[in-house]
């Protein structure tokens, strides 16, 4: 309750927060502060006026090759389908003592999937959990319910539709994706239903039509093979990011999660590699892991093989590379470390030419707000740049403001431009990270950073929950798997199973 309340009062409006912030420039008289006087230093009394654009919103296409056109930053399906719909003929329906009737989300869920274009049979069987498994600890209660799926159905599904108690926090959300993605590989979804309606259904289809290999919509220019610097030239793009335990867990690992676009030309396609580390440590340590046996088990070189099996052969030329949760002071480090074990990862595949890269690093935890100019009380509209006036007098970067900023103030992303050996114009490098918060599969929303950074994020997420239950670390054979990081040891997580290593599992 408290956090709700702090939420709460912390969410202004742009007008509230011009307000409170010329209020706080007045009260605390930093003409009057000595120290400031003496080291030259004044404060203006006014907000720093600057130019901005607003990019042109990109255009989706959906089922039928319809065109979907965006306003104010989001867009939905109503009496539309998605562009290339899955089907889901052996599947099943598990319950945890949810109090809710799965057989009509059952039948409601096939009902929305048929406006969608997505073909769902009757589920093979609705599963209950019985009185006494519920007194079990999360995972036996885990490891009993897929005795059961196994017990009632004739080989292992699809897919699987998982409903839980509780909305958050789940005991059973960690041991539950640890073995339908690592034990058995099957796709699963976790719902909390509170209320069944066609919005709160379509968007659980969103999801499970990505995990399942479905496309819900594409950039109109990705579909037309139109990106620019992109669609002659085989491209992929990655988003790295790295999850660290909550504050006091020092002896929980950090999560290091990459993700890599496949399918080229497509930009809206991501496969995601994930490894444990160090705690606390920002820097990824394992995009490139030569063994003794000299073979790489690194992340970059299981991206780069996927992208070259799912890109009918081709070999990156360029590697786009977007990177959040680094600092200033570790840019030359995203540089000298990072990108140096991608380039070892390429070489050690037999290549000799080396591509081009771009890395941007990607930040939202800093306090830079834009408002319209004139009063205007609502948030500045998606799309907004501003790349002149606030940013480094030397570097590369700007802001932008993808999203519709419904509640509160907007932040508006900060993006640095570290190295650009593909040579974007200005504008089409706006352009491209423009689009990329439009191909975010979850949602019919744009995103506030780019979606293969909001992918890396949440699949780090996910399978960082591997590691909140006892047996996060157990093999089949049930030894410890365990990697050594200078003097201290780091679990590793289990390896996906190879049906759903390839997918958006994350979703």
């Amino acid at each position: 309750m408290q956090r709700a309340s702090l939420v709460e009062k912390s969410r202004q409006k742009p007008q509230e927060r011009i307000k409170t912030v010329n209020e706080a420039v007045r009260s605390y008289c930093y003409d009057e502060d000595p120290v400031l006087s003496s080291c030259g230093i004044s404060i203006e009394k006014q907000m720093t006026q600057v130019d901005g654009r607003i990019l042109d919103t990109p255009k989706l296409k959906v089922g039928n090759s319809e065109d979907c056109i965006p306003r104010n930053g989001r867009w939905n399906f109503n009496n539309k389908t998605l562009l290339n719909p899955t089907s889901i003929s052996k599947w099943a329906i598990v319950n945890f003592c949810a109090r809710c009737d799965i057989s009509h989300i059952s039948r409601e869920l096939i009902n929305c999937g048929r406006r969608k274009g997505i073909n769902i049979e009757r589920p093979h069987t609705l599963i209950e959990e019985d009185q006494q498994s519920r007194r079990g600890s999360p995972l036996a209660r885990v490891e009993r319910m897929f005795e059961l799926i196994r017990e009632k159905l004739p080989g292992p599904p699809e897919f699987i539709l998982c409903v839980l108690a509780e909305r958050k926090n789940s005991d059973i959300y960690g041991p539950w994706k640890k073995i339908s993605l690592s034990d058995f590989g099957i796709v699963t979804q976790c719902i909390s239903p509170t209320k069944i309606n066609d919005q709160y259904l379509t968007n659980v289809l969103l999801k499970i039509n990505s995990k399942l290999g479905g496309i819900n919509s594409l950039l109109a220019i990705e579909h037309s093979s139109h990106i620019p610097l992109i669609m002659d030239t085989p491209t992929m793009i990655l988003g790295m990011d790295v999850s660290h335990g909550s504050p006091g867990r020092s002896d929980m690992p950090s999560v290091a999660a990459v993700v890599g676009s496949r399918c080229w030309p497509l930009i809206s396609r991501y496969r995601a590699s994930v490894r444990t580390q160090s705690p606390k440590v920002e820097m990824i340590d394992a995009l490139y892991k030569p063994l003794a046996n000299g073979n790489d088990d690194g992340i970059i070189r299981e991206l780069l093989v996927d992208f070259f099996q799912t890109s009918k052969g081709h070999k990156p030329k360029q590697i786009i590379v977007f990177r959040d949760g680094v600092s200033e002071s570790q840019f030359n480090q995203v540089l000298n470390i990072e990108l140096e074990q991608i380039i070892k990862a390429y070489q050690h595949l037999g290549e000799v030419d080396i591509p081009k890269f771009t890395v941007i690093v990607a930040q939202k935890n800093h306090h830079t707000k834009l408002f319209q100019a004139g009063g205007g009380t609502e948030n500045v509209p998606p799309g907004t740049v501003v790349d002149t006036k606030i940013v480094h007098p030397r570097n590369y970067d700007f802001y932008m403001c993808a999203h519709a900023g419904m509640i509160g103030t907007s932040r508006p992303a900060h993006y640095h431009v570290l190295l650009d050996e593909i040579g974007f114009s200005p504008d089409d490098l706006l352009n491209l990270v423009h689009s990329l918060s439009y191909v975010y599969q979850r949602s019919t929303t744009a995103t506030s950073i780019v979606a293969p950074i909001c992918y890396a994020h949440l699949a780090a997420a996910q399978m960082g929950q591997f590691m909140k239950f006892e047996d996060f670390s157990e093999t089949s054979s049930g030894q410890r798997s365990m990697t050594s990081v200078g003097s201290t040891p780091v679990p590793e997580l289990p390896r996906l199973h190879e049906n759903v290593e390839g997918s958006m599992f994350f979703c």
